[in-house]
């Protein structure tokens, strides 16, 4: 089974690029949704306790993680040691199942990628990019996004350019959104004709 880990900066298109992948019946994973599902569940009690008063109604309230993050960056490298392994395992997991199910291929988004440095066993790798311009614009649209916000993501990823030259495919999110899913369409097609021998 080909395995490609899908990343990109924020607002770079990725779960418009998954979407398309799942759209063709390819098993898709998304470690934002597998984060989200653990700040309801096994991750509330440690990162509670990393950062008591972010929990309501018994989940992790990420606006107020977000806001004690802003205020202390070095926060992140305690939360990610908690939450990182619980999404690596589950990472796995998906994988082995989709490859015990005959799938030619699987496909999992994860964000912070090159940034986190560990390996996850990825055959390739695919990236999505846009315009700096529209990527800015994009992201400030979304719900509860500040500019300070915004820029202390930033912070923590890699550059675009940095990204897209360490990728085995490239998805351009700012062309009309159907030629960019034709070209995971003609990927799909590919790699599913290539059969058990990649």
């Amino acid at each position: 089974m080909w395995r490609i880990g899908l990343t990109g900066s924020i607002a770079s298109g990725k779960s418009t690029v998954l979407k398309a992948f799942a759209d063709l019946d390819v098993p898709v994973f998304s470690a934002d949704e597998a984060v989200a599902e653990l700040y309801a569940g096994e991750a509330v009690a440690p990162v509670e306790a990393l950062f008591p008063g972010v929990t309501t109604g018994g989940q992790i309230d990420r606006t107020l993680l977000s806001q004690r993050l802003a205020a202390d960056p070095s926060g992140f490298k305690r939360l990610e040691a908690v939450v990182h392994p619980l999404v690596r395992a589950r990472i796995a997991r998906f994988m082995a199942e989709a490859e015990a199910d005959g799938h030619a291929l699987a496909v999992v988004e994860v964000p912070l990628l090159f940034e986190s440095g560990y390996d996850y066993g990825f055959d390739a790798i695919g990236v999505t990019w846009v315009d700096d311009a529209i990527q800015r614009q994009r992201a400030l649209a979304r719900p509860g996004m500040s500019v300070e916000k915004l820029q202390t993501i930033l912070a923590r990823q890699l550059p675009q350019a940095e990204k897209k030259a360490r990728a085995t495919y490239l998805f351009d999110t700012g062309i009309p959104i159907a030629r960019t899913v034709e070209m995971v369409a003609e990927l799909v097609a590919s790699i599913r004709a290539k059969g058990p021998e990649i």
